[in-house]
């Protein structure tokens, strides 16, 4: 019988060095460049509880994303992902349709005014189960999607593959922005610059790298804000929120 040398540690200790070791699996998140510095986060509503949300069980409108994780917590529920999910007035209440839980809390608003709201068309971010979509706001109306939970907001940044009409390249306006579009029904994608952008630049991000057909603005400014714990990320300078968008998991025990 042919024998074998016992390695010493010190040998096995190179051998094991030298095995081949399982990739990590990539997070939701990921830095992306694309004419700017921007924070790309993706999950599948197929497997990922996707939610939104605006008051706590006491009536109280969350407006930071350390209270929404607080409260998860205390349910036995982990925050992995939040965005602002839309624009609100001054006492932080959406401005346009809301839906949360299946009820209706705001509706939708199709009035013509001032502001980025109101730079029609605008549109519509929902989900309903393993089911999510961004649509313009007269057709999500027309259509009577039933949704588990949805925000207006605007503009739209991509309608149907091509850049909303009324964005164009020569803007000069810059800010952080961020906004999300739907791809295949079910791959919602959150996107958020990491750097004052254009309109046209952040819409170019959805339509060009991201080649979404329709894209939805959610908000600017400093209201800009994201939440993700797989890049330790938690941005606490942007005021009271309102509606805020997140991604719940079961804690670990």
């Amino acid at each position: 019988m042919k024998k074998f040398r016992r390695l010493s540690p010190l040998a096995l200790l190179f051998v094991l060095w030298l095995a081949p070791t399982a990739a990590a699996e990539p997070g939701p998140c990921a830095e992306i460049e694309e004419g700017g510095a921007y924070t790309l986060c993706d999950f599948d509503a197929r497997k990922s509880d996707i939610r939104l949300f605006l008051r706590d069980e006491k009536g109280e409108i969350y407006g930071s994303f350390a209270r929404l994780a607080d409260g998860l917590a205390n349910k036995g529920e982990t925050l992995v992902f939040a965005m602002n999910a839309g624009m609100y007035a001054e006492d932080r209440t959406p401005v346009g349709l809301y839906v949360e839980n299946g009820r209706t809390l705001s509706g939708a608003n199709t009035r013509s005014g001032a502001g980025n709201f109101h730079l029609k068309p605008n549109g519509v971010f929902w989900v309903d189960g393993a089911r999510a979509g961004v649509t313009e706001t007269a057709r999500f109306l027309k259509s009577r999607q039933r949704a588990q939970f949805a925000t207006q907001s605007g503009p739209m940044l991509v309608i149907g593959g091509r850049i909303h009409p009324r964005i164009h390249g020569d803007g000069m306006s810059q800010k952080f922005r961020n906004g999300v579009c739907v791809q295949d029904g079910h791959l919602v994608r959150f996107a958020i610059s990491n750097q004052p952008v254009t309109f046209h630049q952040f819409a170019r991000l959805f339509r060009d790298r991201l080649q979404c057909k329709d894209a939805l603005f959610l908000d600017g400014g400093s209201a800009s804000a994201l939440y993700a714990r797989s890049l330790s990320r938690h941005d606490r300078f942007a005021p009271t929120m309102g509606p805020i968008v997140g991604v719940v998991e079961k804690a670990s025990r």
